[in-house]
């Protein structure tokens, strides 16, 4: 293991380990902004526990295989770009994993003998689900109208999930900038019986004719548009934000800042504008119930939610 991004060499690793009682990683990349490991530290240290959750800003899938066989190893987070290639790793899969094909957590069941297996859960659709339940105070914002997701990915499959399953969307709106990540999107959508509740808006004349969603969930980063794909998906967005009837709009994207440009926009249109580091409590309070066996009344979630409005406003002022 080499040293990336300040993460620590095999050795030092190791030294690490040893100190601890119990060890787990935030694994994937470009994670030296992520607040996964402070909050997780905040569980911990309310429970008492000498735990750690360790960043490994990796691409080697078989390092990480090797590293989760420790015997001191309680989970992982896992986030991009490893939330569908994990699966195939996995002896078992909780059903919101199965039915989003993604994975963010890597917990352990243990059978006699001995014997670990390796588990997937999908704690992203609670975090976005808990998001519109704890911060819209009126779900008629949102439920029995359509929605729309932004982006393609792990996290948009997700939030489909979300609004299909417990946030009453009629209809679900993707936009993307890759036709063929929508397609798939759609295809594993069709696969599990809820496909007949997608459309796929490809340009902002669409938009224009469609009734304005009441929630969105924008899954995508922070970047100015600048390919042709991505300046229409923008422009879709915009046509969306600017009808009439307003709603709730989830940014998903909270590293490094939440404060997007595009919760701006939404924001500047009247729309109220959840930030990304609400679903990352929720998802992450719901890791912990795993790795702990602890329920949410039994968790220390006051003091995660002070801890990352601290970070949030170090963050506004930096």
């Amino acid at each position: 293991m080499t040293v990336q991004d300040g993460q620590p060499s095999g050795l030092h690793l190791e030294s690490r380990i040893d100190r601890l009682e119990r060890h787990g990683f935030l694994f994937g990349k470009k994670l030296t902004a992520s607040m996964s490991p402070l909050l997780h530290d905040v569980v911990y240290r309310g429970l008492g526990l000498g735990w750690e959750q360790i960043r490994l800003d990796s691409t080697d899938m078989d390092l990480f295989l090797r590293l989760i066989r420790h015997p001191k190893f309680y989970g992982a987070s896992v986030t991009m770009p490893h939330k569908v290639a994990i699966v195939a790793h996995l002896d078992e899969l909780t059903e919101e994993c199965r039915e989003v094909g993604a994975c963010n957590t890597l917990f352990l069941r243990h059978l006699p003998g001995g014997r670990r297996l390796f588990c997937g859960a999908n704690t992203d659709v609670i975090g976005i689900r808990e998001s519109f339940v704890q911060n819209v105070p009126d779900p008629s914002a949102y439920e029995n109208r359509p929605a729309m997701v932004v982006g393609g990915g792990g996290a948009a499959r997700s939030a489909i999930y979300a609004l299909h399953k417990w946030l009453k969307a009629t209809r679900i709106y993707v936009v993307s900038r890759d036709r063929s990540e929508i397609a798939a999107v759609v295809a594993e959508c069709n696969e599990r019986s809820y496909g007949d509740r997608i459309v796929h808006v490809e340009t902002a004349e669409q938009a224009e004719r469609l009734e304005g969603p009441g929630a969105i969930v924008s899954c995508i980063p922070d970047f100015p548009p600048s390919t042709d794909a991505e300046k229409e998906l923008r422009r879709i967005t915009e046509v969306m934000l600017r009808k009439e009837r307003k709603g709730a709009m989830l940014e998903m994207c909270y590293n490094p800042s939440p404060y997007t440009a595009l919760g701006a926009l939404a924001e500047s249109e009247g729309w109220q504008v959840i930030l990304g580091t609400e679903a990352l409590i929720w998802q992450g309070i719901e890791q912990d119930k795993y790795w702990t066996g602890r329920d949410t009344s039994e968790l220390p979630v006051a003091q995660v939610k002070e801890t990352i409005a601290r970070r949030l406003a170090e963050i506004s002022h930096d």
